[in-house]
């Protein structure tokens, strides 16, 4: 009898632990579909409305302020040339500006390539809402089947078709992922061992898997673009920073003609 009370006691634990683990994978598999939704869809729709929005501006803004840093500085190695009385090598000046102002010319070269990409994704066709929410139930299927998360013992091909449907994703590629989703079994659920200690231990998995995912979630939105958000949705900000970056615009220009007019007489005294 108190075999058979324990065995009871055993199922009833495990039956509980079964049905907090399909939980927590219901959880998780929401989880993912959040965070990789904000990541390869939200975060690249709000950047490619932020820089139509204001990224040429802001180029402007920090192409001119690169000049102004460079004029200033050439400005400093001529004026510390004069004062060792050396010869002005103006090759080896504009040589050593090139070295000092790489990076900002890399960052230059960054914000062309987001408004090259902004352009080319406004001009993409986007799905209609239902096609949305088709694409977002098959992600989650799939995710469920063969996320590594989910599944240890994928095989390569499992996970070749997983990057492929992560890929069919992040482009709106409905009818890529509805290929996929016919390959799985949609009603198949991962194989599980039914001993209290391996429940236990898939328990404890999924738990640290919703916590690391939450701690992605938080600090992807702590971050550009969905930090400027409101400036996409509130005109008033808008308008108020785009006349900030014109005003900026005008004191770089200012600074712009005093630097050249300061090497213009330190050459000429």
């Amino acid at each position: 009898m108190q075999e058979q009370n324990n065995a009871l006691i055993l199922s009833e634990q495990q039956e509980k632990l079964k049905k907090a683990i399909e939980k927590m994978r219901v959880e998780l598999s929401m989880l993912i579909l959040e965070k990789d939704h904000l990541q390869l869809i939200e975060y690249k729709n709000l950047e490619m409305q932020y820089m139509l929005e204001f990224g040429m501006l802001e180029y402007q803004t920090y192409k001119l302020q690169c000049k102004m840093l460079r004029l200033k500085r050439k400005m400093e190695l001529i004026q510390m040339r004069r004062n060792r009385q050396e010869e002005i090598d103006f090759d080896a000046i504009e040589d050593q500006l090139e070295r000092e102002f790489e990076e900002y010319q890399t960052l230059l070269n960054e914000k062309i390539n987001q408004m090259n990409g902004a352009m080319l994704r406004n001009r993409a066709e986007f799905l209609s809402e239902q096609e949305t929410k088709e694409l977002k139930r098959l992600y989650r299927i799939i995710v469920k089947q063969l996320h590594p998360d989910f599944n240890e013992d994928l095989s390569e091909a499992q996970k070749e078709l997983f990057y492929k449907a992560v890929s069919a994703y992040e482009t709106g590629d409905l009818e890529s992922l509805q290929m996929i989703a016919q390959m799985l079994d949609s009603k198949k659920e991962p194989e599980q061992e039914n001993s209290l200690q391996s429940l236990q231990r898939e328990k404890e998995h999924l738990e640290q898997m919703i916590a690391k995912v939450n701690a992605q979630i938080e600090q992807l939105v702590s971050q550009f673009p969905f930090t400027v958000k409101y400036l996409l949705f509130d005109s008033e900000q808008a308008n108020s920073y785009k006349q900030q970056l014109k005003e900026l615009n005008e004191y770089y220009k200012q600074s712009i003609v005093i630097y050249k007019a300061r090497i213009k007489q330190l050459l000429e005294g």
